[in-house]
């Protein structure tokens, strides 16, 4: 089946270089085609991040020539000014860069800025340089986050270890500090799994703040049930599936025009790295395209 639309993807993790074991850009491009997405955004958490023009340059490189006109990339910020103004010139100069990627939080990889002071350096940074692009933002606050709670045996107990309240608190932070800091460029909070994040979201839309938010198909498909199951493990992600009334109230949002856009947060891992001791995670959710929007 075709799909009567142009789709694109902004959210997906390519892993390629050291990870091309997992998956390649040139597979993920191909894989997108096969779920009707023409267009991906590759995320920058790779295992050298991607957060300069040397970086940059050689992850260009490895995008086959026929499929260039399908790959977009975001660079990754870090708590560095001089990053952040570098990120801004790619940004300007190279024109496959669509925007950055913010971890507010840990998630897969070393790429987090958790500092709040940190964050609002990189809101203030790109608002003195006029930047207008996309700064999206993974949201999870380091200090509502309870890892002692994790018990791999218990695969559900990483739905306790990352409560919603992480994901609301640090999406009221990107909030404030966009606001406080004059940052004219667009906000998209990636992933959402919560409902208040969402009212959060379209409350800033009322006081003219640029901004909006993306659901993927797992967090809008299945609840933390699924990691009950014998196979729980394979339904670790960040931020973690919720509970079914969250999911539902997700489900109407989407409905109801308060959320953007569907992005997949596309993330696969081997089978091995899903299990103990590693427990990565991650859900390869490109494959569920096609059978979610149709």
């Amino acid at each position: 089946m075709v799909l009567p639309w142009r789709a694109i993807d902004l959210h997906v993790h390519c892993r390629d270089e050291e990870q091309s074991d997992k998956a390649t850009i040139a597979s993920v491009i191909t894989l997108a085609h096969s779920q009707g997405v023409e267009i991906i955004g590759d995320m920058p958490n790779t295992e050298r991040p991607v957060t300069n023009r040397e970086r940059i340059y050689e992850r260009l490189f490895l995008v086959p020539k026929n499929q260039k006109k399908y790959y977009r990339l975001y660079a990754g910020l870090t708590g560095s000014e001089e990053q952040v103004e570098e990120a801004v010139w790619c940004y300007n100069c190279i024109f496959q860069v669509v925007g950055f990627k913010m971890f507010a939080g840990r998630s897969v990889g070393d790429l987090s800025v958790i500092d709040t002071e940190d964050q609002r350096m990189i809101y203030r940074t790109l608002a003195e340089q006029k930047f207008l692009g996309v700064l999206a933002v993974h949201c999870e606050k380091e200090a509502f986050l309870k890892p002692e709670l994790w018990d791999p045996s218990n695969p559900i107990s990483h739905t306790w270890a990352r409560p919603m309240e992480a994901e609301v608190k640090s999406v009221r932070d990107q909030i404030r500090l966009a606001i406080e800091e004059g940052y004219d460029g667009h906000l998209n909070i990636c992933h959402v799994s919560c409902p208040e994040s969402v009212a959060l979201i379209n409350e800033a839309r009322v006081v003219g703040l640029r901004i909006s938010c993306g659901a993927t198909p797992h967090h809008l498909m299945w609840d933390e049930n699924m990691m009950n199951g014998p196979d729980g493990l394979i339904y670790k992600m960040n931020p973690p599936l919720r509970s079914e009334l969250a999911v539902l109230q997700l489900r109407k949002q989407l409905l109801a025009g308060m959320i953007d856009m569907i992005e997949t947060d596309h993330a696969p891992h081997t089978a091995l790295e899903k299990q103990p001791p590693e427990c990565l995670s991650g859900y390869p959710s490109l494959e569920l395209y096609r059978e979610f929007v149709t």
